[in-house]
């Protein structure tokens, strides 16, 4: 929405750039071939993906450390600074704006980016009026003949790493568990490996229960929800703003 709406409002030609995890659910790529097709139709539209090369648990193991709500080495390494070192290379500051896909209720996200890249034109279309509510962009792609991508059909607040997110909460793994136990039982099998390899207690997940937080595995999560489903925070969620700010 972001660059079809940059494109309409100025006719300039746009760049669409995506750092590839590795661990993306496979609907996406197909998200993606509709929507730049789609938009190459009526802009002048060219597009890139990128990739450092590891997964999120590759990273986690070089640096010897699991990432969670407070720290992400995974995006660090997978996304911010592989976009920097893209942008440093192919933009120049004097001439390219860079457009974010933040609307509305992310302004603040919008501000930070700013302090963190003086000097940038920066640009976030759909911060601008008219304003659109995530419901009613992902209606937009129904009038385009996009299908929603999977993940948001299946509930999940965005569509980054499968579902699976350092920065996500007790909500969502549930979710995870629950849609997709397959794809769980991977990133649970990955955290036990990687903790022992590294040799830390560190989980992702914490376990805030009577008042004093604790590391609690996937493992430990799943034998939990499974002995009493209703046992976990059902509001946190957590969230995914980490390839940006």
């Amino acid at each position: 929405m972001a660059a079809k709406r940059f494109t309409e409002q100025t006719g300039e030609k746009l760049t669409l750039l995506f750092a590839d995890t590795k661990i993306e659910d496979e609907d996406l790529y197909r998200f993606l071939s509709e929507t730049v097709s789609k938009l190459k139709k009526t802009s002048n539209i060219d597009f890139f993906k990128i990739s450092e090369g590891r997964t999120p648990w590759q990273v986690f193991e070089d640096v010897k450390f699991i990432g969670n709500t407070r720290v992400d080495p995974c995006s660090r390494v997978l996304k911010r600074e592989l976009m920097e070192r893209w942008r440093n290379q192919h933009c120049d500051k004097n001439v390219s704006t860079l457009i974010y896909g933040i609307d509305w209720t992310e302004v603040n996200r919008l501000e930070k980016i700013k302090k963190r890249l003086p000097g940038w034109k920066i640009k976030a279309p759909m911060t601008e009026p008219p304003f659109f509510s995530k419901k009613e962009m992902l209606n937009e792609l129904k009038k385009e003949d996009i299908e929603i991508p999977k993940l948001y059909q299946l509930g999940f607040p965005h569509n980054n790493c499968g579902g699976f997110c350092v920065k996500a909460g007790q909500a969502q793994f549930e979710l995870l568990y629950r849609k997709m136990p397959e794809r769980y039982a991977h990133h649970e099998k990955q955290e036990k490996e990687t903790m022992k390899k590294i040799g830390t207690q560190s989980t992702i997940l914490r376990d805030r229960r009577g008042g004093k937080t604790k590391p609690l595995s996937l493992e430990n999560f799943r034998k939990q929800i499974e002995l009493k489903p209703d046992s976990f925070d059902k509001h946190e969620f957590g969230g995914c703003g980490c390839a940006l700010d």
